[in-house]
């Protein structure tokens, strides 16, 4: 569980995922120090971590929702291979362990033909496959579910935001082999330093100091802080999957995105219109969530809750 400083700390780094310790600090009021040790401490305890990724809506790539319905023996080892593919972010059991809910991010149209049309038809002991894509997003990625959890006030966030912030989106730059190489390593640690960074991408520190300037103020690379539900105390997910009617569907999303339990809602195609996922304290509370604000949306039809049983793949990192 964060305490409270923890979880100005976090806020802080959702704010500008790569701001000084000294620039934290002068805003919480404490040293530089205290926030180092901090982090270097829940980064340690994997309850944080910042991650550098890049905004598929903005380059024009394509994210899948995949569900797998598999044999109860094969799910296990399905979904581990799964996560090990650099192509998956998400990758969870669900509905007791035989379906795994896994999200894919494509950069070709070869990409996502050689995973949905080839590798997953032959894969034995899947017995069902539904693949929707993402086609808008109204909660999620560059919108963290933190700033729900929000305990910074706004003269703050405001002292920690990026100069850049509120700019209009420049152009988004080519994407090089120099960029996918420095994404790489900020998706292992988006706090990543200079030094390293130049030493992954062959470039010099200022060249990279540039270009993360660019790549930033165009919307393509963003910094998310990930923390685990459990270490706010929300041990109970979900996924839901619904089928809302078209004249409703966003007021039905933007109600859900404005909802403290939900940290992403998006349209997909398929048959269901609606994705979200769910954190909530405990199973009462998830029963409370789908039976009182769930249930005052009057344009959803249908709905399909998967409890997720464990996250082997999260934004991208392998989980033990």
């Amino acid at each position: 569980m964060l305490d409270e400083l923890d979880r100005r700390i976090v806020h802080a780094l959702e704010v500008d995922g790569r701001a000084a310790f000294s620039r934290i600090g002068q805003v919480l009021g404490v040293s530089d120090q205290t926030v180092a040790r901090r982090y270097r401490r829940l980064r340690a305890e994997e309850n944080v971590r910042i991650i550098g990724n890049l905004n598929t809506w903005r380059i024009g790539a394509m994210s899948w929702y995949l569900r797998l319905q598999c044999t109860p023996d094969a799910a296990r080892s399905i979904a581990e291979a799964l996560a090990r593919r650099s192509d998956t972010a998400w990758v969870r059991l669900t509905s007791g362990g035989t379906e795994i809910s896994c999200v894919t991010r494509s950069r070709s149209r070869a990409d996502t033909d050689a995973l949905l049309l080839d590798k997953l038809h032959r894969t034995p002991r899947i017995v069902g496959i539904s693949a929707h894509a993402l086609i808008h997003m109204y909660f999620g990625g560059t919108e963290s579910f933190l700033r729900k959890v929000q305990v910074l006030d706004q003269d703050q966030v405001t002292a920690l935001l990026p100069p850049w912030a509120g700019d209009p989106y420049e152009e988004v730059p080519d994407i090089g082999p120099g960029d996918r190489a420095l994404i790489t390593a900020l998706a292992r640690d988006g706090r990543t330093g200079l030094p390293e960074l130049a030493s992954a991408t062959g470039w010099s520190e200022t060249r990279v100091r540039r270009r993360l300037t660019e790549l930033r103020r165009s919307g393509a690379l963003f910094f998310e802080v990930d923390v685990p539900g459990s270490a706010l105390g929300l041990e109970m997910a979900a996924m839901m999957w619904l089928s809302v009617a078209p004249h409703g569907m966003v007021e039905a999303a933007e109600t859900l995105a404005g909802h403290a339990e939900v940290p992403f809602v998006a349209a997909t195609t398929g048959s269901t219109n609606l994705v979200a996922s769910v954190v909530c304290r405990d199973s009462a509370a998830l029963y409370g969530y789908l039976t009182s604000k769930v249930a005052a949306i009057p344009a959803i039809n249908h709905i399909e809750t998967n409890p997720i049983v464990r996250t082997l793949k999260r934004e991208g990192a392998l989980l033990p």
